[in-house]
This record gives C-alpha cells, sequence and structure tokens, in this order.
C-alpha cells in the first residue's frame, strides 16, 4: 500500500488523507498509524482495529454511529504498556484563514498565538496545537516525550506554507522538538520551535509548552502612567544589566528572576536610575554570546527561571516604579543546527542572496526583511515582548549592520540596490514599519535605535523620511569624551574640539549618551583603567566623566559596575566586584551617580529640554588653553543650571565665568568634594557681580580644583547669612 509507505517514511503528503475518520455512507472507516505498536483497539466500544499486512496501520470498519464523535485509541506500544489517546486526525484544521492570510501578508501582529505551541480545548478535549511555517519541508512531525520522540507518529497537516496538528492529551510543561523532512531525499531536521515561549536551560534546547492561563499584573498605576508620559521632557536614567553575572547566589549560580528583581529594585531605585535595560534575555544557547545570538524570539531564557517568572520581575519593577527596557535582535541570528538557519533546508528566515546572507564579523546569519512572514516573525516579536509583558521599550540592536547593504564588506562582496546605492532598502521599511506599529499601539513605549553612522532622521516620523525611533545612542559622544578622557591632560589643550564639537548635532536626534558593556570589553580595559595618572588622578577623571556626562544633553545610559570603578574589565562568566564598595574612592564614584541621579531628576533645568538647543547654552567654549568649558542648561521654568569644568590637572583659582543674571549661585554639587573621594575643595555660594565678561552682562569667579566639575544653581534673591 503506497500509503502506508509514505507513512513508514515519514513522506507522506497529506496524513489526514488517510488518517482519521472516513465516511461511507452510514459506514466509517477508522485508520490509524502507531509505529511500533503491537495491537490496537477502539476503547469506547472496546473493538480491536486490524493491523494492515506488512504495516503499522490499524484500521476499523464499521456503522458509522457505532462511535462517537471523538474516539479513544488504546494499543501496546513495543515494550508492553498500553497508551491511550484521542486521535488527532479526527479533528478538523483549528488555524483560519484569516490567520494564514494575515501572516503570509506580513500583517498578523499576534502570529505567536497561533503558530508555536498552544494549549486549548477543542470540542471539550484537552490538547495542543503545534503549528510551525516551514513552506519547502516535505513533511513536518512533532515529537516530545509524549510520542517517545518519533517522527512517525505526529506529521502535521500542510496548510499551505504553514503546518498545525492539534495533539490530544498533552500537558502544559511537555517537551517538544519539530522534525522536518527536507530535500529530495527526504533528509531528517530537528529544529526549535521559533515560537516556542519557554525552553529547557541550555546546553538542552527542547521548547516547553507553556501554560495559557494570563498573568495576573499588577501595574496598573505604572502602565496608565506610561500612557499618559511625555518621556523626552522626563528624566531617562538606564542602568544596564546582565542578569547572569549582575550578582549570583552563595553557591555561584544564576539568580533567579524573582530575587534578581528584589534585589535590582532596592539598588538602583536607591541610586535614583529611572530604568533597567537587560541585555538580551530571549532565549540563546551560547552564554558567551551575552544574548546577541537569539534562538528563541519570543522566550525568556530559562537560565533565571520560567516565563511566569519574568513576568513577575516585570511586574515588580513597574510596581516600584522602574521601567524595564529589553535589548533586541532583530538584526541577525546564530548559524545553530536547532535554531532558524537552513530551517527548512532553504534559505528561509535568512536572504537567499549569498552576498546579503551572512554577518561575517560575527558569523551569524542577516534576515530576509523582503519575506513577509520573515518580516511578520520579527514585527510580532517586538510587539510579543511588549504586550505580554509589559516592557517600556525595545533598544534595537545593531542598527547599522541593518541599514547597510556594505556593512563589515569589501569592495566586491556586496550588490548595490536597484537604484545603486548601498542602503537596504528591505530593512529601512521594515525598520520604518516597526517603529510606525509600536508607536501606535503602545504609547510611552521607548524605541531606541543603537545605531553608529551618520544615517539621517533615525529619530524623526517615517513621515518626514525618518526611521521613527524615539532615540538613537550618541555613539559619537561617547567616541569623543572617552578618547578626550584618554589624554594625558597636559595634552588635552591640543584635543578641545573633542569637547565641543559634539554640540554641533546634539540636536539633530533625540540622542541617549551610552557607556555601555561595549566600552568595557574586548580589551578596552574598564573605564577607570583607561583614565590617565596616578590612581588619585584616575578617580578624578571618572568622576568628571560622569558629572559631564549627567550635564550634556541626552538621555543617561550607564552599564553595570562602571557606578562602582571597576579596575577589570566585564567578564559574564564572573559577578561584578562588589568588595569594591569597601574602598572610600570607590564608594565615592557610587556615591557621585547616585547624587547626579537625584540631581538630573529633580532638576527640570537638566532633562526638560534634552533634545531642544534651548535647553543648553555654551557660556565658554573657547578656552582651550586652561581645558576648561562653562555651559547652561536650561528648561521648565526652573533657574539655569551652571556647569564648569576644569579638565586641567592643576587648580584654577579665580577662574571668572560669564552669567547671563546677577546674584548669588550656590554650589550644589563638586565633583571634588570629599564624600566622592577628592580633596575637599569647593565655593559654597558666590555671587555674580556686574562685571561683563565674554559677552555677559555679569560674572562670577570661582576657584577650579584640579580635574573637576562643579554645577551650579542660580539662587535669585537668596542673601547668605
Amino acid at each position: 500500500m503506497a500509503d502506508a509507505a509514505l507513512l513508514h517514511t515519514g513522506l507522506h503528503p497529506d496524513p489526514f488523507a488517510v488518517l482519521g475518520r472516513h465516511g461511507r455512507g452510514d459506514r466509517s472507516i477508522i485508520r490509524v498509524f502507531l509505529p511500533g505498536a503491537r495491537q490496537a483497539r477502539l476503547l469506547d466500544i472496546d473493538q480491536p482495529m486490524r493491523r494492515l499486512t506488512d504495516t503499522d496501520l490499524f484500521e476499523w470498519r464499521g456503522a458509522a454511529d457505532a462511535l462517537p464523535p471523538h474516539y479513544r485509541l488504546a494499543w501496546i506500544d513495543a515494550a508492553g504498556h498500553e497508551q491511550v489517546a484521542y486521535d488527532p486526525y479526527n479533528f478538523p484544521p483549528q488555524l483560519s484563514l484569516y490567520d494564514l492570510h494575515l501572516f503570509n501578508e506580513g500583517r498578523h501582529l499576534h502570529a505567536y498565538r497561533v503558530l508555536g505551541a498552544h494549549p486549548r480545548t477543542v470540542d471539550y478535549i484537552a490538547g495542543v496545537l503545534f503549528a510551525v511555517w516551514a513552506p519547502n519541508a516535505a513533511q513536518v512531525s512533532v515529537v516530545g516525550d509524549f510520542n517517545q520522540w518519533n517522527g512517525l507518529r505526529h506529521p502535521l497537516r500542510r496548510r499551505g506554507g504553514v503546518w498545525e496538528l492539534f495533539v490530544p492529551d498533552v500537558a502544559v510543561g511537555a517537551r517538544y522538538q519539530f522534525e522536518l523532512r527536507v530535500g529530495e531525499k527526504g533528509q531528517r531536521l530537528r529544529k526549535s520551535d521559533p515560537y516556542g515561549r519557554w525552553f529547557e536551560r541550555r546546553p538542552a534546547n527542547f521548547a516547553l509548552v507553556m501554560e495559557s492561563a494570563p498573568y495576573p499584573w499588577r501595574d496598573e498605576m505604572w502602565m496608565a502612567q506610561r500612557r499618559r508620559r511625555n518621556w523626552t521632557r522626563a528624566p531617562l536614567a538606564v542602568y544596564e544589566v546582565h542578569l547572569g553575572s549582575w550578582q549570583r547566589d552563595e553557591h555561584g549560580d544564576y539568580l533567579d528572576y524573582r530575587e534578581l528583581a528584589r534585589r535590582l529594585v532596592a539598588y538602583v531605585g536607591a541610586l535614583g536610575f529611572t530604568h533597567i535595560e537587560l541585555m538580551p534575555l530571549t532565549e540563546h544557547p551560547l552564554d558567551a554570546s551575552w544574548g546577541y545570538q537569539p534562538i528563541g524570539y519570543f522566550a525568556p531564557t530559562s537560565r533565571h527561571g520560567s516565563p511566569h517568572d519574568f513576568h513577575w520581575f516585570v511586574d515588580y519593577c513597574h510596581q516600584a516604579g522602574i521601567g524595564v527596557i529589553l535589548d533586541w535582535v532583530p538584526g541577525h541570528f546564530p548559524k545553530d543546527a536547532h535554531g532558524l538557519a537552513q530551517f527548512d533546508g532553504t534559505c528561509l528566515y535568512e536572504h537567499q542572496d549569498p552576498d546579503r546572507r551572512e554577518q561575517r564579523g560575527w558569523g551569524t546569519l542577516a534576515f530576509d526583511y523582503g519575506r513577509n512572514q520573515v518580516k511578520n516573525f520579527l514585527l510580532a516579536s517586538a510587539c510579543f515582548w511588549l504586550e505580554e509583558y509589559h516592557l517600556d521599550g525595545l533598544r534595537v540592536d545593531a542598527v547599522a549592520s541593518m541599514l547597510y547593504l556594505d556593512y563589515d564588506r569589501e569592495s566586491g562582496e556586496w550588490a548595490p540596490n536597484l537604484f545603486g546605492g548601498n542602503e537596504n532598502l528591505e530593512a529601512v521599511a521594515f525598520l520604518r514599519e516597526l517603529n510606525e506599529i509600536i508607536h501606535r499601539r503602545y504609547p510611552g513605549v521607548l524605541m531606541i535605535a543603537e545605531e553608529s553612522t551618520a544615517w539621517p532622521l533615525v529619530t524623526r516620523p517615517s513621515w518626514m523620511g525618518g526611521l521613527g525611533f524615539g532615540m538613537k545612542w550618541n555613539m559619537g559622544w561617547m567616541h569623543d569624551i572617552l578618547e578626550y578622557l584618554s589624554c594625558d591632560p597636559a595634552l588635552r589643550c591640543h584635543h578641545h574640539e573633542l569637547l565641543t564639537f559634539g554640540l554641533l548635532y546634539a540636536f539633530t536626534e533625540n540622542f541617549m549618551l551610552p557607556l555601555s558593556h561595549d566600552e568595557v570589553v574586548h580589551g578596552k580595559g574598564s573605564l577607570l583603567s583607561r583614565m590617565p595618572g596616578d590612581r588619585h588622578q584616575r578617580f578624578a577623571n571618572l568622576r568628571l566623566l560622569y558629572l559631564y556626562m549627567w550635564t550634556y544633553p541626552g538621555k543617561k545610559f550607564l552599564f553595570m559596575g562602571n557606578e562602582l570603578a571597576q579596575e577589570r574589565e566585564w567578564n559574564h562568566a564572573a559577578v561584578l566586584d562588589w568588595e569594591l564598595l569597601g574602598q572610600p574612592e570607590c564608594r565615592g564614584i557610587q556615591g557621585l551617580v547616585r547624587d547626579l541621579n537625584h540631581f538630573y531628576l529633580s532638576m527640570a533645568s537638566l532633562h526638560d529640554s534634552e533634545f531642544s538647543q534651548e535647553g543648553f547654552e555654551w557660556l565658554d567654549c573657547h578656552d582651550a588653553a586652561r581645558s576648561v568649558v562653562a555651559y547652561l542648561r536650561r528648561g521648565g521654568g526652573d533657574d539655569p543650571v551652571l556647569v564648569v569644568i576644569n579638565f586641567a590637572a592643576m587648580t584654577r583659582p579665580g577662574y571668572r565665568v560669564g552669567v547671563p543674571l546677577s546674584g548669588f549661585y550656590q554650589e550644589i554639587l563638586c565633583s571634588d568634594a570629599d564624600i566622592y573621594g577628592g580633596g575637599g575643595m569647593g565655593n559654597g555660594t558666590v555671587h555674580a557681580d556686574s562685571i561683563p565678561h565674554l559677552g555677559y552682562p555679569c560674572s562670577l569667579v570661582l576657584d577650579l580644583p584640579p580635574l573637576t566639575g562643579l554645577i551650579l544653581v542660580s539662587r535669585r534673591g537668596y542673601c547668605p547669612s
């Protein structure tokens, strides 16, 4: 029998044409395929099924009304154990034509609710609906503990390019994969579920069936405030975290999401950060990738617990007033055999053009943004994290690698687009659509681009020709200030433009100022180790860096450990050096970050107009000879904030600064204060006299300690006692 032969080889194109219930008038034929079974019977009527000769195909013929609508099978397996189950081939298709249509058009933003593995009840019978997109496979089966991982047992029904099967009696927590037959010879591939919601902890890569019950959120107040909040005028200070190396338990094992939430909220809240940004939590096989080579785009990593544990993590943060941002990776994916690579034996998720297929510098594959179903996969993933986990934003990784066809490629290794340029037009269209959808559906959510080039209008709406992001990392500012501070202070006078050039473009985009994990890895050393001079000077320079960052226009972003003045590079396999807080200098750095954050949060002049030229005014940007800058920050109706920074390693006594208003100015923060580990010099309250200076009608005189920044506020009408 040809059908039996195809079932035995796992290559039958339409198992439902053979298996299940088939009627002929008032008679029924029931066929089931039970590889390795010794015998089978229909349990409801206790009648045996006949084995077809030399096959594992069993058949029963009888009156149509003899069986209930859904009948149970009982069989003796190869080990001699009796198994009982409803026949999965007696259920109709479960995916609607509308779902399939939307998905194939790239417009099914909830595709994760229909593809993957979903517990459901059909005709009062509980089971799991399995569905996967694999248009070029000859056959697809689901394998798991429930069928002894036998790929012949549960072949799926083809619905165009999507395959589906409702399998009764499969429980929540069941392990599973998809087995695909591909190529002319029916090669067998085992693949993880691209839409899997829960995976076993690595190195295992089996997906787990996740329960369908919704999480009982308690963050209604946070979500309502987020929708109303104008974040462009609000303080935003982000603490970047790698959960696996921030802290661990007493045995050196990973902390679970719930314990991490308790510890992080207490710590981050005390330091004044408004948000936590998590390095990629999308499930990934390799610890050393830090999450940037994901496999599970719909699953939080099991390293720290279950999906509901991660729900609890976000909920706890929100109830404490802390936002949560996820580092999201739509630019590339790894080549692991169980992942997306060559998923159905062809270039399905990756680009078919070999010139566009790989990100060679990373050893990964690039998505094909021009294919509707691939675009849908990524759009649904973005919506999934924001909707199902209430995340407050996505930091989109490596946007430049998506935008340019010649990214990390030499001449001759790439082909231009149809207009002859190096722009990836499909990726540009995808990013615009992504941002339009997110901003429309999730008001108040942050979309942040890690974009390292001069691509224009990254943070402008698509109707203006922009990409539509809310913010962009200011990589130019980061490179300039780190290069400047790494110079010997005696030579900084020759590099003064590194301090001032960034203000020429600071308001062309909505910028975030990043001191991220990328600056403390790959041989760069820690921030502290990059500062010149002796130990005292290195700490003074680090304090300067933070004061400059927190008073410079742009939202703030700091990687964990930088607030401790960690002396070694970050290592993902080891926890931060928390013992450093036993040293006064390191404790002082942490205290400075805390106080800068609290000033930033409380003073509208520092956060209200960060994206507007009106929020910043140079008082003196030309004193390269003495390596001093002075500027005002304005906004929100508050009195302006005066910032004066001495980047030289010598004291500048009697330094005159022009200001627009006379009156008293109170020094509210000095990076050289003894509580921060400095020398304790300061100015207290000073008076600005009506002595013109550098075009300003008034001026004040300050003593500037070496390698020190000062923050002063105008106290009009204030007179010290």
